[in-house]
């Protein structure tokens, strides 16, 4: 089967300024150096890799904007971009630093925005790195590396940012398991899932926020970026100020699109690519797309939260797979 057609189209079309919408797409892994990283992508489209640092390039010449690898520790990024100090105090913190994080942290890939057509790169990047060792998350137990997604919104109007995290909400349990994901990165703080008062808050039947309402919502129940799906980096573009007054991380980019932090990257698996995690997302998309669905998706959602006893010998998972998935 190919990438083309293992992955499925979203229900909408075009971006909230009316364009082709388009979707960043982040990979975590090990196994390989950041140089062999670099000019294995770099070579794969035709691109030319520029340091810009010790620990990241830039690879230039996408139509589609710039591409990124480095190394995932923003405090050593920031160190190797400036001049070496030989034999100096700095020097030496930094090469401690680099050996301690060239065996825990991950190499990252991240794309610029690509439209849908696009996608099928990544299923060949990810094809090829894996034939030149590149390891995911289960391949040793202190990993804990994730594929990250980052769509477009395509309108900026509460009522759909809400039915998205409606949508997102009621389908969680049944995507924890339809991605595998690993044991270690459950065991972190980096996917956690909204907490259950946010939950009902967002499910109930008469919840219906305007865009400002929304943001300190979720701002209230959701200060980090460590949730499933993030949606500071939507909410810091929609209002910065809302935001920047609750959160204070330059992590935190702007940027018009959700993201979506729940896969695992387990790219030494033969079976696995980006299908995986794109086409659960697009079952998100699908029931916020369908308005009856979605509200009696959130309905069955209710009361199997509010009746736990009653839900002893059923997984709301299986619920989902057999009632409410888009077929």
């Amino acid at each position: 089967m190919t990438a083309e057609i293992s992955l499925q189209r979203q229900p909408w079309q075009e971006n909230h300024d009316g364009q082709p919408r388009r979707t960043g797409v982040e990979i975590e892994l090990s196994g390989m150096t950041l140089d062999t990283l670099a000019h294995s992508v770099a070579e794969l489209l035709q691109l030319e890799a520029t340091p810009g640092g010790r620990y990241d390039f830039t690879l230039n010449g996408d139509d589609a904007g710039d591409w990124v690898v480095e190394l995932d520790f923003h405090l050593l990024k920031e160190m190797g971009k400036k001049p070496r100090q030989q034999a100096s105090l700095s020097d030496s913190a930094e090469q401690l630093l680099a050996s301690v994080a060239g065996q825990l942290v991950p190499l990252e890939l991240v794309s610029p925005p690509l439209p849908f057509d696009r996608l099928k790169d990544i299923e060949r990047i990810i094809e090829t790195l894996r034939h030149q060792g590149a390891k995911g998350s289960s391949d040793e137990f202190r990993n804990a590396f994730g594929l990250q997604l980052n769509p477009e919104i395509p309108s900026t109007e509460p009522e759909l940012l809400l039915r998205f995290l409606q949508a997102f909400t009621c389908l969680h349990d049944w995507l924890l398991l339809q991605e595998q994901v690993d044991v270690t990165r459950k065991l972190t703080s980096y996917i956690n899932p909204y907490p259950k008062a946010y939950l009902k808050l967002v499910l109930a039947e008469d919840y219906q926020p305007n865009l400002q309402q929304l943001i300190d919502d979720y701002l209230l129940h959701n200060p980090t970026r460590n949730r499933a799906l993030d949606c500071l980096p939507l909410f810091m573009h929609l209002d910065e100020k809302r935001v920047k007054a609750k959160v204070q991380n330059e992590l935190v980019k702007a940027r018009p699109t959700f993201h979506y932090r729940l896969p695992s990257c387990e790219i030494h698996q033969a079976d696995w690519g980006l299908h995986r995690a794109w086409n659960g997302w697009v079952q998100v998309e699908k029931l916020a797309a369908d308005q009856k669905r979605l509200a009696a998706c959130c309905q069955a959602y209710r009361h199997y939260l509010d009746k736990p006893l009653n839900n002893l010998f059923t997984s709301w998972a299986d619920a989902l797979e057999q009632q409410w998935l888009d077929q």
